[in-house]
């Protein structure tokens, strides 16, 4: 979790809570109980309790679990004749009263296990017209919570007088929903958790996959505009009901959370502050932003933006580019003031040296960006760029022309001066863009993201940019496929991976750069040396830094590679080993060939030859960067050709595969994909093409008098 969403804070102030479980929560589809998620539900109010909360329960299940064991009996009791009658509905009363004998002897057995005691309340709706009734009600839940006693509640259905419909004008309360609001409204709860089977309140039925997930419901904007799906399955309530009584009772002053009863501690997380579920505050239209009202307004405006960026003329859009890289050196003080504030708190949090490294904005680094936006600027023209142009027919002429790609989503985590090469590689693109940075650079990136939104003329709109600032957001934007073009994630494997198998929106990137050096016997030593330390020394946590030094056998007996493990060492470079290196080295062995450690270590290990090199590569590589050493011309040459990466070097560092250094101005990723761009990523990997065909009249008629020339034409008309 980024932090403590603002819309939680409350829960700081939280000391009673009403918790209910629904008839879905409790039982499962066939009826009977859900004996573990509810064992697992018991363990979390076990854990509320014993620090301190005083938790109260509203419990549904009665009835269905009745009907459930009732029609067991039924049937053990029944002849064969008597199945083959129409069997008779079951009395929901008679239901209520076996089901709740029942359910209060679980709950009994599961918090003994715990060593919590229960205590059984059963209520109906003409109780509470009582206020005697309500009086005495309070104070025996007082001495009940004094006492460490969880009060578990429900409708007492086997008596109760009411009729369906349940809900009519004179009603107190018509379902288990309303009953908990009316309580924790009786009692003085700081707060209502109603458990639900799904994760929380949806835009529509959470089985459609355009509904979406509603964080904090604000009445005039979500009221009307929520199409609910089918009621419980089993219940009277279903979300319809849980909508009202939180809108009831939060309008009344007692924050409520629709979230799902099913999903692991979700009752604990509600009270850490995690923003999961849906809130019902009062005060929830003070804390509107644009990242609540949706995703999708935030992707549309950015295409929006892009679209006009688009119609600008070359030289306007060279302007502003121009102007950003002005605006950051400008600011260059304030962007560092921020950026030492993460770094601070980075270190007292007790990051990674590696992420930490990553965070830091070294000094010179804005102004060798800005330098950087500045050779983008001057490069040729990349959009409307005509690649190919063919005369079709007598008169039909065709280009294939560069365009943007639309709306690019960047999620990237700890560097900050990513936000600026991609920002620039954008607006240089016409793409709009949404960014998503790791939280340990939240004011980094904020900073930045405001000095180069500013920049931008009001005739395209800072929404071009937009800064997308809670996590949570992301799993929104990833289903986002109809206004979102491509994502590209910058971070971990575990990142690359939860992305990738999270969206059907185009993913571009690498999950791994783990980058190898192979020395072969033919090297120059000296050469060797310089170029090993380079690619390991440099700059350790970028993803183009050797992670794996393979030597040639010979260098063994001849000392290469005991020189090289020695510049490494002074280096303060910590070595572990292959199954020979370890061996033969008393190296600690490596638990795995296929690891990035990006920091001073690196796996170290001997192969017979340049093949055996590339075996290991593909076996163990990441298809990133690799490097040979070598004099040899033709064994360079097989190790070039045969090498299946990305990029691929004869006698230089891995360092070198940069968009920067490539001249590419800057460079969005690298790319170990085999689909679109491949390597480090520049403006030509935020372009596709499109297809303009002039013509003066023709028409296809089946083909009948036209005759195809197809005849290829210079790029100039």
């Amino acid at each position: 979790m980024d932090a403590m969403d603002p819309t939680r804070a409350f829960v700081k102030d939280v000391k009673r809570l009403v918790i209910k479980f629904g008839t879905a929560v409790v039982t499962r589809s066939d009826g009977r109980l859900a004996l573990g998620r509810l064992g697992a539900l018991c363990e979390q109010i076990k854990e509320l309790n014993s620090q301190g909360y005083q938790v109260i329960v509203v419990t549904s299940g009665a009835v269905g679990l009745g009907r459930q064991r009732l029609r067991y009996r039924s049937l053990l009791n029944s002849s064969f004749a008597d199945l083959q009658k129409p069997q008779a509905e079951l009395d929901g009363k008679a239901c209520a009263a076996v089901g709740q004998n029942n359910l209060m002897a679980l709950y009994d057995t599961l918090f003994s296990q715990l060593d919590v005691t229960s205590a059984q309340l059963l209520v109906t709706d003409n109780d509470f017209r009582d206020e005697a009734f309500r009086n005495q009600l309070t104070q025996t839940v007082d001495s009940l919570l004094a006492l460490r006693v969880i009060p578990i509640f429900n409708e007492n259905d086997a008596v109760s007088t009411r009729k369906a419909p349940y809900e009519d004008s004179s009603g107190i309360f018509w379902d288990n929903d309303s009953l908990a609001g009316l309580l924790a409204l009786q009692l003085k709860a700081d707060l209502l958790v109603l458990l639900s089977d799904v994760d929380g309140l949806y835009s529509g039925p959470p089985s459609d996959p355009r509904s979406k997930l509603i964080h904090t419901y604000l009445e005039k904007g979500h009221q009307g505009q929520i199409t609910f799906g089918d009621k419980s399955r089993v219940g009277r309530g279903g979300m319809t009901a849980k909508v009202k009584s939180a809108v009831y009772s939060s309008q009344a002053g007692i924050p409520v959370v629709i979230t799902s009863g099913y999903a692991t501690g979700s009752i604990l997380k509600v009270l850490n502050g995690e923003r999961i579920g849906t809130l019902f505050h009062r005060d929830a239209y003070k804390w509107v932003q644009v990242k609540e009202v949706g995703a999708r307004e935030m992707a549309v405006a950015a295409r929006e933006s892009s679209r006009r960026l688009q119609a600008m003329s070359s030289q306007d859009r060279k302007k502003i580019l121009l102007d950003i890289a002005n605006a950051l050196e400008t600011n260059e003080e304030l962007i560092k003031i921020e950026n030492d504030a993460d770094v601070e708190a980075a270190q007292l949090a007790g990051y990674e040296k590696s992420l930490v490294s990553r965070l830091v904005l070294k000094p010179g680094k804005i102004s060798s960006l800005a330098n950087s936006i500045r050779v983008l600027a001057n490069m040729e023209e990349p959009i409307g760029h005509v690649l190919k142009r063919t005369e079709v027919a007598d008169g039909l002429i065709l280009e294939k022309m560069s365009c943007p790609l639309g709306v690019l989503l960047i999620v990237f985590e700890s560097r900050p001066d990513a936000l600026v090469q991609i920002a620039s590689l954008a607006i240089r693109s016409g793409n709009g863009l949404l960014l998503k940075g790791g939280k340990e650079a939240k004011r980094s990136n904020a900073i930045l993201h405001k000095v180069i939104t500013e920049a931008i003329p009001d005739s395209v709109g800072k929404k071009l940019i937009g800064l997308v600032t809670s996590r949570e957001e992301i799993p929104n934007l990833l289903k986002l496929d109809d206004v979102i073009d491509l994502v590209i994630p910058r971070g971990s494997n575990k990142l690359v991976s939860q992305i990738k198998d999270s969206t059907k929106i185009p993913v571009l990137g690498h999950a791994d750069g783990i980058c190898h050096v192979y020395v072969d016997k033919s090297a120059n030593m000296d050469t060797a040396k310089h170029i090993v330390l380079d690619a390991k020394v440099d700059y350790p946590a970028a993803c183009n830094a050797m992670e794996t030094l393979l030597v040639h056998k010979d260098l063994v007996q001849t000392g290469g590679l005991n020189q090289l493990i020695v510049e490494l060492r002074n280096e303060g470079v910590t070595l572990y080993g292959g199954p020979r290196a370890s061996a033969l080295l008393n190296l600690p062995e490596a638990h795995s060939f296929h690891h990035e450690y990006n920091s001073m270590a690196c796996t170290v290990e001997i192969v017979d030859d340049v093949h055996s090199a590339i075996d290991h590569i593909h076996r163990h590589g990441s298809a990133h960067t690799d490097c040979i050493i070598a004099e040899d011309l033709e064994v360079a040459e097989v190790f070039l050709r045969q090498v299946d990466s990305a990029a691929v070097f004869h006698n230089a560092s891995t360092r070198f595969c940069d968009g920067a250094r490539f001249g590419l101005g800057a460079e969005v990723g690298i790319s170990t994909s085999r689909i679109h761009a491949r390597g480090p990523v520049g403006v030509e990997g935020l372009l596709t093409t499109r297809w303009i065909l002039r013509g003066n009249g023709q028409v296809v008629n089946g083909d009948k008098g036209v005759t195809y020339t197809h005849k290829e034409l210079t790029l100039q008309p």
